[in-house]
């Protein structure tokens, strides 16, 4: 009797660290975070659309990683078609919104350059999306953890807190690899400038040395005819 409640005990301890395993696992695999990268040409605007749940939350970071002037215009718009937010000429932005069902459309405008090229860097980040499978259903199916005195609640806790702190990592380093590629493109153009104007001056001193040794040769030319 003893053994097969030891073998009892051992069975639910497996059950209820395997279920806890598959739960973890198919709360890493929603991932609620999303970021991308791309080239908006001069003379267009680019959008995109986020279908959103009520009650939810939706925040937007951008930058301009390169481009002359580091600018873009920037608006979001409701499914209704509200614009909730606008930006003018900006090199970066931050915006959350409250959100309701439907798709929200965002937009990055750059038809006031005719001739510059930007790259643009955005980040979402959606909070309170409801999922369709209930994380606490595994719990109907695990029995016997009491008389371990097994605090699975705390466990999630746990592994909830260190998930939250990984996704916040995760987003602070990709922010910092952001600003990382922006400076690099604003130091290489300070590069090329530098150098470019460094010739020029190089050339017009040349050209200034030349002018002065001519005129002073031609201060102690002698032009008078000799006679013979």
């Amino acid at each position: 009797m003893e053994t097969a409640r030891v073998l009892l005990c051992v069975l639910s301890v497996f059950v209820a660290l395997v279920s806890e395993r598959f739960m973890v696992l198919a709360s890493f695999s929603q991932s609620l975070d999303s970021d991308f990268t791309f080239t908006l040409p001069a003379g267009r605007k680019e959008c995109f659309y986020q279908t959103m749940k009520k009650d939810a939350s939706m925040e937007i970071e951008y930058q301009v990683l390169d481009g002359a002037g580091l600018d873009v215009d920037f608006f979001i718009s409701s499914p209704s078609g509200q614009i909730l937010f606008s930006d003018y000429h900006k090199s970066d932005g931050v915006h959350t919104v409250e959100t309701e069902d439907g798709d929200y459309m965002f937009c990055f405008d750059n038809t006031f350059s005719t001739v510059s090229e930007k790259i643009i860097f955005f980040e979402l980040i959606m909070d309170n999306m409801d999922v369709d499978e209930d994380p606490d259903d595994w719990k109907e199916y695990v029995h016997g953890t009491d008389m371990l005195d097994m605090k699975l609640e705390d466990i999630m806790d746990t592994i909830n807190n260190v998930k939250a702190r990984l996704g916040k990592s995760v987003q602070i380093q990709t922010l910092l690899r952001a600003f990382e590629a922006r400076d690099r493109n604003l130091q290489e153009y300070n590069f090329d400038t530098v150098n470019f104007w460094s010739v020029i001056n190089l050339i017009a001193m040349l050209l200034v040395s030349a002018v002065q040794v001519y005129l002073v040769r031609s201060l102690f030319e002698d032009k008078r005819k000799m006679r013979t």
